[in-house]
């Protein structure tokens, strides 16, 4: 089940994350990194403010890279330790889907969302670079561990930055 598509103004969070490259094939690694981000707050004394995520800064497919950061929002910047590294939800407009289901689905939750935002005349913060798009805000975030047994539901939040009418 989707939910209808909203848009939202969100204040910016700052986050820790590991960066990756993935493809699709190798989603479990992306997927993997989820605990190992939990276990270095943990082991940090630093608690989580909200629910793990996937920040997409290129969005790959097929043989091509994923690039992006798997992640945890925190309530105050930190450092990080080379692996671990501090980022930072943009502040700002968003559209936003809730995807409650199969995970095989959320393909098609994202083109929801993609669709929904043409038709309200939206548009995302990200810019061309190369043959590359890089995006200022694609987040997927897990409200159900991204780590699961294979036909299991998940309940992930899709929430793309908009870009303002002065940029």
């Amino acid at each position: 089940m989707t939910d209808v598509p909203r848009h939202e103004v969100l204040t910016e969070q700052p986050y820790v994350a590991i960066p990756t490259k993935v493809t699709t094939r190798e989603w479990g690694k992306a997927a993997a990194l989820v605990t190992e981000v939990r276990d270095w707050l943990r082991g940090n004394g630093i608690p989580a403010a909200g629910p793990p995520f996937f920040r997409y800064w290129v969005v790959g497919g097929g043989e091509r890279e994923h690039i992006l950061e798997v992640g945890t929002p925190i309530g105050e910047p930190v450092a990080g330790d080379g692996r671990v590294v501090p980022g930072v939800i943009p502040g700002g407009e968003y559209a936003l889907l809730s995807h409650i289901g199969d995970p095989e689905r959320l393909d098609a939750a994202h083109a929801q969302l993609r669709s929904w935002a043409a038709e309200h005349d939206l548009t995302w913060m990200k810019r061309g670079q190369g043959d590359s798009e890089v995006w200022g805000g694609r987040f997927e975030f897990y409200l159900t561990s991204p780590v699961r047994n294979l036909g299991a539901a998940c309940s992930v939040e899709l929430a793309y930055l908009v870009r303002d009418a002065e940029s």
